[in-house]
């Protein structure tokens, strides 16, 4: 089962074997009906994202379950996203915060970072801006972009921690530097502004157009403000 599982990843990231994600699926479920956990977790992602696979919440949501059970943390996570976003079954914050949690004991980033969101936002559990902080620095520990540009926020606000836009810009100058577009344009808006370092707009433009070439609408938005766009 581990083997089979193993292969279907290299068919799936094309690694040793040209990429197919067809025959990827097709050896990711044999392992989880051989019982493999990572197996049923991988299946309920080709479920979940229509990969070799016709998309179907309900499939993904299925395995997902399968897999979790058998301890799979990333499974434990994905069912959290499914019952947040209402994705194959009844939308729900209260069930989402119950498995990201699993997810997040067993230190799993995207978890711990998930979680946090629904106690900033008190989506699910009561709004506990102290528990999201929390919950960001151990995302942070663990590799989240999302999350070092979440702690950003935190210190710019002054959320569950003492104001500091010193300390926003050094979290957004580590997303940034990860690639993360929502640090890229607050590390530029702390730049236009002079929050937390010296006001230079060269240095914001540079940040909001790497912002802005992924996408970030906010960006784009204070490129044309400043005549760049």
């Amino acid at each position: 089962a581990y083997a089979q599982y193993s292969l279907g990843y290299c068919y799936e990231k094309g690694n040793g074997v040209p990429q197919n994600y067809k025959k990827a699926f097709e050896l990711y479920k044999k392992s989880a009906e051989n019982g493999n956990s990572s197996g049923e977790c991988a299946v309920g992602d080709c479920y979940y994202y229509g990969t070799g696979v016709a998309k179907s919440y309900a499939d993904a949501l299925k395995w997902f379950e399968k897999a979790a059970e058998h301890g799979n943390t990333r499974a434990a996570s994905k069912l959290g996203d499914c019952y947040y976003y209402g994705n194959g079954v009844t939308k729900d914050y209260i069930k989402a915060c119950e498995w990201y949690q699993k997810a997040a004991d067993d230190d799993y980033a995207y978890a711990q970072y998930s979680l946090g969101y629904c106690y900033e936002k008190g989506e699910g559990v009561s709004q506990n801006y102290k528990k999201a902080f929390e919950l960001y620095i151990k995302a942070f520990g663990n590799g989240n972009a999302s999350a070092i540009a979440k702690l950003g926020d935190c210190y710019y606000y002054g959320r569950g921690v003492d104001q500091s836009y010193e300390k926003a810009v050094e979290y957004y100058r580590i997303g940034a530097d990860k690639g993360n577009a929502y640090a890229q344009y607050s590390l530029g808006y702390c730049y236009e502004q002079g929050q937390g370092v010296k006001s230079n707009r060269y240095r914001a433009i540079d940040w909001y157009k790497k912002a802005a070439a992924q996408g970030n609408e906010s960006a784009e938005k204070a490129l044309k403000k400043m005549g760049e766009g």
